[in-house]
């Protein structure tokens, strides 16, 4: 009787595993979301505001020399240099977890749903372009 609920059983675990695949890929992707909005928020104030503000406050709280201020302010440039060099290597690897994740979505849907999704994912990558080109 036990070999009778194999297949059941089966099919529960790979449902239980692309259930718990598309949860990291979504909380990937949910993850990235918010680190945009956050890069947007930091993007839509006055250039070097945040980097203005940062080396304010260790001015204030280390006593700073005019000299170390500028040091830190450097330091801290090429830092969000190498931050920005990081994402452009890892963008294509977001890409191709966000577009399994939407096929692995896309498996699970009617037919009628479908075409609903797509339909959101495009409305979705238009507002994305809107904000970017919102913030150049």
């Amino acid at each position: 009787m036990r070999n009778g609920n194999n297949g059941a059983d089966r099919k529960a675990a790979g449902l239980l595993i692309l259930v718990f695949a598309l949860g990291i890929g979504l909380g990937i992707v949910a993850a990235r979301l918010l680190a945009a909005r956050a890069t947007a928020d930091a993007a839509s104030r006055p250039p070097g505001t945040a980097q203005a503000l940062l080396v304010g406050r260790l001015t204030q709280e280390l006593d700073l020399t005019y000299d170390q201020q500028k040091q830190v302010s450097g330091i801290l440039t090429d830092m969000q240099s190498k931050y920005n060099k990081i994402r452009q290597q890892e963008d294509p690897q977001y890409e191709q977890i966000r577009n399994l994740g939407r096929d692995h979505i896309l498996h699970i849907l009617t037919p009628q749903q479908r075409p609903k999704f797509e339909d959101f994912l495009q409305r979705l990558q238009k507002e994305h372009r809107n904000r970017d080109n919102q913030n150049r």
